[in-house]
């Protein structure tokens, strides 16, 4: 927002007008925030189940919502830096199961160190990552379309190959490979202070944030980002290597969708191939209630941590409050639709101030 300054206001005290003039300035750019709406969303559902489900206010409640909310948070920060790019990802939930079976299949035919299959799982999601990323700047055709060609042959995959080389749809454990405990602790390890029990993913979770927040507003490729995503004509035109940063935004969801893989893995020891699905729109709505623009151009790493919160004490705070589960979606999508339409509203609000 500009605001029209003349010589007299310069040397003129200031006055009452001034002061609010400047206020409202202040409070435009609050409202202008991407996470602002879902700030507010967060409060409201907190207070909720505060009010209505007594066994939320306990502090085993509280870690099993910041558990939930970190297992879809960590992934969902990818997607929304991906949405800020101007991208989609629909491969996503699918792709976590695939880095979890391709590692544990290694770990088990070929008698490997946890770590070993570990690491060339990430091998793989980060080449399933920069294809899709790729397919989408080569051929130009939209991400949704690339990615749900790549969520119908990922998801085949999983299926055909594990039930070709289990003869099931599920894993064999290998619990009693080598480094199996020490990369459960790393993956999910669980620590305790006082009556608190935090999983290792939430400290992975809020750390990863941190990471997001530096990259966009401290270096060069956090404007790339947002410019490749706000006109990527006009980035290009001045140097900004748009296909390179698409791509490489695609490998950041893949890194997302392999650790979480990891996690599940070494939390739960064995997998089915098929689960992970629809999970994509899960991280694409955390996102979105975020504050990540379905345009591109706008959002922030705090935004989708607090829309992944909000999917966490939704998804737990009805089973606190004793509700049937079946209300959850519903109660998900009339939060997606209040997010778009608040921060619609607030955005047009602070540009009439």
């Amino acid at each position: 927002m500009s605001i029209a300054v003349t010589e007299a206001d310069i040397t003129a005290p200031e006055t009452v007008g001034d002061e609010r003039v400047r206020e409202r300035g202040g409070i435009g750019r609050l409202v202008r925030r991407p996470e602002m709406a879902s700030v507010l969303g967060a409060v409201l559902i907190f207070a909720l189940f505060m009010i209505v489900a007594p066994a939320f206010r306990s502090l085993e409640a509280f870690s099993t919502v910041l558990y939930s909310s970190s297992t879809l948070g960590i992934v969902a920060l990818a997607v929304g830096l991906l949405m800020i790019g101007d991208e989609f990802d629909l491969s996503s939930g699918v792709a976590v199961t695939t880095s979890a079976l391709v590692a544990t299949m290694l770990n088990y035919n070929l008698h490997l160190n946890s770590w070993v299959g570990a690491g060339l799982s990430l091998l793989v999601a980060l080449a399933i990552g920069a294809l899709n990323g790729y397919l989408v700047v080569r051929t130009k055709i939209a991400s949704f379309l690339i990615t749900l060609a790549a969520f119908l042959v990922l998801q085949g995959l999983n299926l055909a190959v594990t039930k070709l080389v289990t003869g099931q749809v599920a894993t064999p454990t290998i619990a009693d490979m080598e480094g199996f405990p020490s990369a459960r602790v790393v993956f999910a390890g669980t620590i305790h202070i006082g009556g608190l029990s935090i999983r290792a993913t939430v400290l992975w979770w809020i750390f990863f944030v941190a990471v997001a927040s530096f990259l966009l507003y401290k270096t060069k490729f956090g404007n790339w980002i947002f410019a490749v995503g706000g006109n990527a004509d006009a980035a290009r035109a001045v140097g900004v290597p748009v296909k390179r940063v698409k791509i490489i935004l695609f490998m950041f969801v893949g890194f997302a969708a392999w650790f979480v893989g990891m996690h599940t893995l070494f939390a739960f020891d064995s997998i089915q191939a098929g689960q992970g699905i629809g999970n994509e729109f899960l991280y694409i709505i955390a996102a979105v209630i975020g504050g990540c623009a379905m345009t591109g151009g706008r959002g922030t790493a705090v935004g989708t941590a607090i829309g992944a919160l909000i999917f966490g004490m939704t998804n737990q705070g009805i089973v606190y409050a004793g509700w049937n589960p079946d209300w959850f979606k519903a109660f998900l999508g009339a939060m997606l639709l209040w997010a778009v339409l608040t921060n619609t509203g607030f955005t047009s609000w602070a540009k009439r101030s």
